[in-house]
């Protein structure tokens, strides 16, 4: 018999429809019509001032939550399989995101800070990382507002993978032993 309801593979098909509306609603011209001059300079200027601080806290959230995805495993060894594909997405994402640095930069060296204790029960733990994945799905969701048009393409893609994270750690937490 075929389990009917929501499956994982239609939340990421709707996950991937969502993120492409914002990439397509992201396109458009900006150029002013009197010899091809951005239009709003400044608010060019201040977009891309925002995208630098929004990729530095990007960065900064992604070291945090694999740091809290590796706690989750090493606690949990159940878990580790399931989390391991979600992990190397998050890293990915860190690596797409992180910021033109020169080498030897302090900042591009700089460790994470720490990720605090994960719960002692397994179904908690995974909860908690789902949570933390919705968390990242809205905050990225809103800085599209903010930033200029790339990384707002980027960060709708990225805001989609972490809303399907969330579906998919909500879905392990279920499968998970308590």
């Amino acid at each position: 018999m075929r389990h009917t309801g929501t499956t994982r593979r239609g939340a990421l098909t709707a996950t991937g429809a969502l993120a492409l509306g914002a990439v397509l609603t992201g396109c458009g011209g900006d150029e002013a019509s009197d010899g091809g001059e951005p239009a709003h300079s400044g608010a060019r200027a201040a977009a891309a001032k925002a995208g630098g601080t929004v990729r530095e806290k990007a960065v900064r959230d992604g070291a945090l939550l694999l740091a809290r995805y590796d706690l989750v495993a090493e606690a949990h060894p159940a878990t580790a399989a399931g989390l391991a594909p979600l992990r190397a997405a998050v890293r990915e994402h860190g690596k797409a995101l992180a910021p033109p640095r020169a080498k030897g930069d302090p900042k591009a060296d700089a460790p994470p800070a720490a990720p605090g204790p994960v719960s002692a029960v397994p179904k908690a733990a995974v909860r908690e990382l789902a949570a933390d994945e919705r968390r990242r799905a809205d905050a990225y969701a809103q800085a599209l507002l903010d930033v200029e048009p790339e990384l707002a393409r980027l960060l709708a893609s990225v805001a989609a993978a972490a809303a399907a994270h969330a579906y998919l750690l909500t879905e392990l937490a279920e499968e998970t032993a308590a």
